[in-house]
């Protein structure tokens, strides 16, 4: 039966040798004794370690071969550090390092940049939840995990949404197949611009134009500062359809006023 074949950084994985853990051993030994060629084996005879660890990351980046490299970063120090004596299995010691590196990585190219200090609070408070929530057979509340550390619940939560993804205004998040909508379509206008007299006493001609259904939303979108959702749930009618009248209703207040 022919193998999966799979190109990450131009390492055909089909071919890649899984080392036993007696031959993890004598390549150990051998390291010991001043063979290099030992450090490259037991790199070649790794790296699906690393590949079955980057599964979990699958969905944090576009660029798999970056984290690839990452990784095997984190695969040679634990080569690097290893000791036979603790008799561990080498996998056992490497996973964790692996994913440190990862993780240290993913966390530090962020596009939001956060303190130092805040996220290592942050990460001091998920080991503290984990543990209240092993010990309490539920998840602890914010304030259980801020006495726990000696702060405020509001430096808590500040510091745990600071470990979270960014994501675009403009992310598509739903489509019916016809007008996409946006994360932007959520959100409340709430930014209270003012504009001059001509513009606004356009803007109400304009509007008074319109047919009553697309007034209506864009008075509500834009003056109220009211959702698509509440929109469509106010109305009776789907949220796409919310989308294609004020689109709708836009591009006709621009041919009216421009």
């Amino acid at each position: 039966m022919a193998r999966h074949k799979v190109e990450i950084c131009g390492v055909n994985t089909a071919n890649i040798k899984v080392l036993t853990n007696e031959e993890q051993i004598e390549l150990f030994k051998k390291l010991q004794k001043g063979d290099s060629f030992a450090k490259d084996d037991l790199i070649q005879g790794n790296l699906k370690l690393v590949l079955s660890i980057l599964k979990k990351f699958t969905n944090r980046t576009d660029n798999m071969d970056d984290l690839f490299q990452v990784g095997c970063i984190g695969l040679i120090k634990a080569i690097d550090n290893f000791d036979l004596s603790h008799e561990v299995r080498f996998s056992t010691y490497a996973v964790p390092m692996i994913l440190g590196e990862i993780r240290r990585y993913l966390r530090d190219s962020s596009s939001v940049r956060v303190a130092r200090s805040t996220k290592d609070m942050a990460y001091q408070a998920l080991r503290v939840k984990e543990q209240l929530t092993n010990e309490l057979g539920q998840e602890p509340t914010i304030k259980m995990i801020a006495d726990q550390l000696g702060k405020t619940e509001y430096e808590i939560t500040n510091a745990i949404d600071s470990t979270k993804d960014t994501i675009s205004m403009f992310e598509p998040i739903y489509n019916d197949g016809g007008d996409t909508i946006y994360l932007a379509d959520q959100l409340e206008d709430s930014s209270g611009k003012l504009y001059s007299l001509d513009t606004r006493l356009a803007l109400k001609e304009g509007l008074n134009r319109l047919k009553e259904k697309e007034r209506y939303i864009l008075l509500e979108r834009y003056i109220i500062g009211k959702t698509q959702l509440e929109l469509a749930e106010e109305i009776g009618i789907s949220q796409a359809q919310i989308s294609r009248l004020e689109k709708s209703g836009l591009e006709n207040l621009k041919k009216m006023i421009l």
